[in-house]
């Protein structure tokens, strides 16, 4: 109840401070591209439960029934919206599925329930327990190593294979150790990490989160990086 409370007038408040950011996206993307404003897409959410996630429209229209994954320089992406989605304006109309109660501000990214009907394990269903969230650990994890590890000319299997394994066990990893300090930590650092991705800097997840996360994943399924992270800091 105390989380959803803090849901409620945190994303209350949020609404109203980026009025004018849906302002100007609304009046850019009707002048970047022929189409609404807004993308509906089908999430699946607590309990299995699908759900209709919205959000700013980044593609151009006739692109659906392609890849739900967008990988780096995917030229369905118009100009603007590339801007929109590299600084996350993409995502503030999911504050509306988090007052509807389809959302959290922090919990495990909603995934498409394709994904999930065709490679979910049972590990990674459990993911699937508390609501999904705005921002989550794995949401950091695909800030910092999307570009990395999706290939653009097999965005899909790529990302099943080479990202979906340690995004979920970063996400699985937070459903033992959630609190709301730890939610504070992963929206403060999501914020930082969207500062500062227009300079190609990386706010990569805190070593105590890959730490916890090695136990649902081989650490082959990591990047490099978290790979060394790892060996240097062995899970006890």
């Amino acid at each position: 109840m105390a989380k959803r409370l803090f849901d409620i007038a945190l994303s209350s408040i949020a609404l109203i401070l980026s009025a004018p950011l849906w302002l100007a996206a609304a009046i850019g993307i009707r002048l970047s591209s022929p189409g609404p404003v807004f993308y509906f897409a089908t999430r699946i959410g607590k309990g299995g439960a699908p759900f209709r996630m919205v959000k700013f429209r980044t593609m151009t229209v006739g692109t659906a029934g392609q890849s739900e994954i967008t990988a780096p320089g995917d030229s369905r992406v118009f100009p603007l919206g590339h801007l929109i989605r590299l600084l996350k304006i993409d995502e503030l109309p999911q504050l509306i599925n988090i007052l509807r109660g389809e959302m959290s501000i922090v919990g495990p990214r909603p995934e498409s329930d394709k994904i999930v009907a065709a490679h979910y394990t049972a590990w990674m269903h459990e993911t699937l327990a508390v609501a999904p969230g705005l921002t989550s650990v794995g949401a950091l994890f695909g800030y910092s190593y999307g570009d990395e590890l999706l290939d653009p000319l097999r965005p899909e299997e790529s990302y099943v294979e080479r990202m979906l394994p340690a995004k979920l066990a970063l996400e699985r990893a937070y459903l033992d150790r959630a609190s709301l300090l730890r939610d504070l930590s992963y929206m403060v650092r999501t914020g930082v990490a969207i500062v500062l991705a227009p300079f190609g800097r990386q706010i990569p997840p805190a070593a105590r989160d890959v730490r916890a996360a090695a136990q649902w994943a081989d650490i082959q399924h990591f990047p490099a990086a978290l790979q060394a992270q790892l060996a240097r800091q062995p899970v006890v």
